[in-house]
């Protein structure tokens, strides 16, 4: 069962939206403010965050981005502003999805589903994910082959997460360049080639011949299972 966090100070949304997530099968916890949010999220074991950015603390925006600095776990910002901009900055600073109220609460459960299927099974949410001869340590921004560390750099490290959490999931190189490098990154999409070679060079047992990061011709990337897993 995943437990989702719900921060919104106004009772009847929280009321609503935890309803429906029971209903639907997940373990809900609530808070009204951002810094019962933090000490709950500092405590672990969330799977989601469902964080409206109107709290009467501290800002939604400050929530997630302290949140960020020390997890993955997903977050749903909720927010009355509806303006691309804002939408834009609510992604730049960590969130995964952004729903503009007023909301259906069945959109918002069929929003929670898709950013948990998008992630994988559930184990991949945790700080600890293990492929093949692989292991990444998210808390720690660590990676390991076959016990050895690996020294990535800030970009490699964002793209093989952005891969490893998806695996079989086709990318395409402006996809990438959004996750990897930013929305406002001006420069040739092919970049993200570049970096793929280097991360392959450090991953792969044979680089010309990769397991893990496979190219999909005419589209882009794809993180797979060695074939001695399948």
């Amino acid at each position: 069962m995943a437990t989702i966090l719900i921060v919104d100070d106004e009772p009847q949304i929280v009321d609503i939206l935890s309803s429906y997530l029971q209903k639907d099968g997940y373990h809900v916890i609530t808070a009204t403010n951002g810094n019962d949010a933090l000490e709950l999220a500092a405590g672990g074991q969330l799977d989601l965050i469902i964080l409206d950015l109107m709290l009467p603390d501290i800002s939604g925006e400050e929530v997630c981005g302290r949140i960020r600095r020390e997890s993955r776990v997903p977050i749903l910002m909720l927010t009355a502003k509806s303006g691309e901009s804002d939408r834009v900055t609510g992604l730049e600073i960590g969130a995964d999805d952004y729903l503009v109220k007023p909301f259906s609460p069945r959109e918002l459960v069929a929003r929670v589903r898709a950013i948990l299927r998008r992630v994988g099974d559930f184990q991949s949410l945790s700080d600890r994910i293990e492929i093949g001869d692989l292991v990444v340590s998210l808390r720690e921004k660590r990676v390991q082959k076959q016990g050895v560390t690996v020294e990535l750099t800030p970009s490699e490290y964002r793209l093989l997460t952005t891969l490893i959490r998806h695996p079989g999931r086709t990318w395409t190189r402006e996809e990438l360049v959004e996750e990897v490098l930013g929305m406002d990154f001006d420069g040739y999409d092919r970049t993200i080639d570049t970096h793929v070679k280097n991360l392959r060079h450090k991953l792969e047992d044979d680089p010309k011949r990769p397991e893990y990061v496979k190219t999909v011709y005419g589209v882009g990337y794809r993180f797979d299972t060695p074939a001695k897993e399948r």
